[in-house]
């Protein structure tokens, strides 16, 4: 019903079930996950009216669960991305995995997900850092180009006293790209 993805690392698709509405998926070595994808497999949606509730748990300096929430997955809404770094010295919050014995090692995190009601899911307020930028992938991926642009650009800056006249060469000053992309950027930055 459910996988989770983190980068450079095997899909999981065999979640753990530890009640007929709650699920976990291992997480090994979670001291170097940034971010975590939960998505549906798309063989069996929620039921009419239900979704799922996303949790991360750590082992806190006790050994004992830490557990918050991160989001939710619908089938309206049937993948998200977490980030998962900064949560690992959070307070924990109420959780429904809380009577629980599930199996687990020092240090392995988990996701879990609970099945509830689309109004119960709405109620819930995850935890802030959680939540990945907002900012369009156009825009974000527009930002760092011109950033890297710069930085390759600005490698082969000359001072005017360097440069060697050359007629058929043609040489954009450094200051014009900063008015233009930079930390003060002009109009053609809008």
């Amino acid at each position: 019903m459910f996988g989770c993805l983190v980068a450079g690392r095997l899909v999981q698709t065999a979640a753990q079930q530890v009640a007929e509405d709650k699920f976990v998926f291992d997480l090994p070595d979670y001291e170097n996950i940034n971010h975590v994808v939960v998505f549906m497999l798309g063989t069996i949606p929620f039921p009419e009216g239900m979704g799922g509730s996303v949790y991360f748990s750590y082992p806190d300096s006790n050994g004992v669960p830490v557990w918050q929430l991160l989001g939710f997955v619908t089938n309206g809404k049937p993948s998200a991305i977490f980030k998962i770094s900064g949560l690992k010295s959070g307070e924990g919050s109420q959780h429904p995995f809380g009577a629980m014995n599930i199996v687990r090692t020092p240090s392995v995190a988990q996701i879990g997900i609970s099945v509830e009601l689309l109004d119960s899911l709405a109620q819930q307020t995850p935890v802030g850092s959680a939540a990945v930028s907002s900012v369009d992938s156009f825009t974000q991926f527009t930002q760092k180009m011109l950033d890297n642009f710069y930085n390759f650009a600005s490698s082969f800056a000359l001072s005017q006293a360097q440069m060697t006249p050359n007629p058929s060469e043609m040489f954009i000053p450094a200051n014009v790209v900063l008015k233009c992309w930079g930390p003060n950027p002009g109009p053609c930055a809008s």
